[in-house]
């Protein structure tokens, strides 16, 4: 089966089964290129939200350093 085949197969689908389509290519380009993928259950709690929702995940990165110890450092340096 030619790419253009499977693409145009893979259009066909449904809407919700295109998504976990994505869901799993996207995965599985995480693991061969060695990014972290989110856990299994996570992926699939993300296929039972709107398609608008599942767009927006991943948009906003979270910081590791704790809030606190932020501000903590931030009230340091100025007031120092």
């Amino acid at each position: 089966m030619t790419l253009q085949e499977l693409q145009n197969q893979a259009l066909q689908l449904p809407l919700g089964d295109r998504w976990r389509l994505v869901q799993s290519l996207l995965s599985s380009i995480q693991q061969e290129t060695l990014v972290p993928s989110p856990p299994t259950t996570t992926v699939n709690s993300f296929a039972e939200l709107n398609p608008w929702t599942q767009s927006l995940i991943g948009v906003i990165q979270l910081s590791t350093e704790e809030p606190i110890e932020s501000y903590v450092d931030y009230l340091e340096e100025k007031y120092s």
